[in-house]
């Protein structure tokens, strides 16, 4: 939580938090940020797996595959309360949205970072893999989706885009999270270090 909510004041609320100072707990005016929250579990995850004396990659492999479900119901209450709205459209699953029918890109983000994930985890942990393995895929997965539907969502609508009429700010954000999942790919099959979380035999 406090990861998330730092997230969102560095990345997001264009530095009021240094004008009103009373702003950062004010989170009705503006909430939590998913990268933040991510660097805020990452490092509660490492603190986590030195008090237990395990290996900090082996937590981060075990927990790789759980988020997904979370993240689906997160998106899904994104869409009751009628939050991140996409962009207007003329498909035939578009919604209604004030006289507009617009992409629900809060359940596209709901498939592909909260089920699809989940799945490709699931089965890809549930064989032996080597360590950093399912971490890897785990940020390449949610990065990758996440810049997927950013062209189809509406930038926050105070920072507007970054460049080019198609840069977010969640596509700039995303983009270490794949490259860094590509370099625990490439170290893990490279390396093949045996998973300290597969049973003995």
């Amino acid at each position: 939580i406090l990861g998330g909510r730092i997230g969102y004041l560095l990345f997001y609320s264009e530095g009021l938090w240094l004008r009103e100072p009373l702003y950062i707990l004010q989170i009705w005016k503006g909430g939590m940020s998913f990268h933040g929250g991510l660097a805020g579990v990452i490092v509660a995850t490492a603190l986590f797996a030195r008090s237990r004396k395990r290996h900090i990659a082996d937590v981060f492999d075990f927990t790789a595959a759980l988020p997904g479900i979370g993240l689906f119901a997160g998106r899904i209450g994104n869409f009751i309360n009628g939050e991140l709205w996409g962009k207007p459209t003329d498909v035939p699953w578009g919604f209604l949205v004030n006289g507009v029918v617009r992409h629900a890109t809060q359940l596209y983000e709901a498939l592909l970072e909260g089920l699809l994930l989940f799945a490709v985890l699931w089965w890809f942990t549930s064989t032996p893999r080597p360590r950093l393995a399912a971490s890897g895929l785990f940020l390449v997965l949610y990065g990758s989706g996440r810049t997927l539907v950013e062209f189809w969502r509406l930038p926050d609508e105070n920072i507007g885009y970054l460049a080019g009429g198609w840069l977010t700010m969640g596509m700039l954000l995303s983009l270490p999270l794949i490259l860094a999942g590509v370099v625990l790919l490439a170290i893990a099959y490279r390396r093949r270090e045996a998973s300290g979380n597969l049973a003995a035999a």
